[in-house]
């Protein structure tokens, strides 16, 4: 089974590998760090214990990073980090710099992961949430390396997607030496996969965990400052949207205006996921007849701009953190969602499409706690943020909520932390 996994995994990568070079055109990056996709990288020296961690994008390093920053300051260690996507990569560099050797993560070829092995020779493989191989799990398992899947989550939907290869995951799973899982819903799919009931430690969410320093709170109130010209205009974010949800978030905005919110009174950031849709996003913005800036060559709005497009990397925080209310994209159209913690920890108020199978748990905890609005088109959208614009106490009591429910859930960090140092 495992040779026919491999077999189609590799007329998989071909097509990868030929939308890379295409992407090339416009970003050498796709390609210049091709070998490490591979296993072909610098050799490591020294003889410190040598922890790998997997962050496939952005999202998970962001929420691994205050676990890394611990296992930083553990005497005699170092970290080996890598990431799936170019810009995750980017992220690591810019936040870690060379305080940890990173890669790109081998793809799931035996002899890839073999030589990646050889050569960075790690003690342990930590992988962040469900970026789980076949090939990667069964190679460290024969070459002595243990392995631990942290902050691990499994909707419905990716269940039964594993289950259609169910001896393949069997054998996967069989691999682990052991699983810090969110909930016990997950840990009870994880299970009916093959995943043994010892391995497993329901440790919560690690990116509750996550702090404010006092730096992006400065830098934060600065840009709402900015954005809202001193007070006088509300800022609407919306984060991590995918195609398809644009549109309805645009339409959102004109039912706005004509509800009588002007720019003076409403600004709308607009913030896509993939960063290779930011031109197409611009354009849509521009045939919707509202006016607009690019973050990246304008900072401050005027008075009379409807929307500026996030389109900068790494931000995104500080723009969560300079708004009024936020809207989680990913969740208009059938992604999944996207991650609601990080916005709560700012207090602010959320809204969300009805699609939230990759966070349901966080989800429902905010819903319950009236921290959390769902609607399901653009009208309900408009209505929603014209709710909280008219009741800006109520918006701060939902803020406040979704701030308790963050607090709240605190601890993720050191059970598995306590799972690592027991598998060291």
């Amino acid at each position: 089974m495992r040779l026919l996994y491999s077999l189609l995994y590799s007329l998989a990568i071909l097509l990868v590998l030929l939308h890379q070079l295409w992407c090339a055109r416009r970003d050498r990056r796709h390609i210049e760090r091709l070998p490490e996709r591979f296993g072909y990288i610098a050799p490591i020296t020294g003889q410190q214990t040598r922890i790998w961690l997997h962050t496939v994008s952005v999202g998970e390093f962001l929420g691994a990073l205050p676990l890394i920053y611990r296992l930083l300051a553990r005497p005699d260690t170092e970290l080996i980090v890598t990431s799936t996507t170019l810009t995750g990569s980017d992220r690591i560099r810019a936040s870690l710099g060379d305080r940890v050797h990173h890669f790109y993560m081998p793809y799931d070829f035996t002899r890839a992961i073999r030589r990646f092995i050889y050569t960075a020779e790690p003690d342990l493989l930590v992988i962040m949430e469900t970026e789980l191989w076949p090939n990667t799990l069964a190679e460290c398992h024969a070459r002595g390396v243990p392995t631990l899947l942290i902050n691990a989550r499994l909707s419905q939907r990716s269940a039964r997607s594993y289950s259609r290869a169910g001896g393949v995951t069997r054998a996967m799973l069989s691999r682990l030496g052991g699983a810090g899982i969110q909930q016990q819903a997950d840990a009870d799919r994880f299970i009916g996969l093959g995943l043994g009931p010892d391995k497993i430690q329901i440790t919560g969410n690690i990116k509750f965990d996550q702090t404010l320093s006092p730096t992006q709170r400065e830098q934060a109130a600065e840009l709402s400052d900015e954005w809202s010209l001193d007070g006088k205009r509300r800022v609407w974010v919306v984060a991590s949207t995918h195609p398809g949800e644009d549109e309805i978030v645009l339409e959102a905005l004109k039912l706005l205006r004509q509800r009588g919110l002007s720019a003076e009174q409403l600004l709308l950031v607009l913030v896509p996921r993939h960063p290779e849709r930011f031109d197409r996003v611009h354009s849509l913005i521009g045939r919707s007849g509202l006016s607009s800036i690019r973050r990246s060559v304008e900072e401050q709005p005027s008075a009379d701009v409807d929307v500026v497009l996030g389109d900068t990397m790494g931000e995104l925080p500080l723009m969560l953190g300079a708004s009024d209310y936020v809207f989680m994209g990913g969740s208009l159209t059938p992604v999944g969602g996207h991650n609601f913690i990080e916005p709560a920890l700012w207090a602010k108020p959320l809204i969300s499409g009805p699609h939230l199978f990759n966070f349901s748990g966080v989800a429902k905890m905010l819903t319950d706690a009236h921290a959390l609005t769902l609607v399901n088109d653009a009208a309900e959208l408009s209505s929603a943020v014209y709710g909280l614009y008219r009741d800006n106490e109520q918006a701060q009591v939902m803020g406040q909520a979704a701030l308790e429910v963050a607090e709240s859930n605190r601890g993720a960090l050191d059970k598995t932390q306590a799972m690592i140092e027991a598998l060291l």
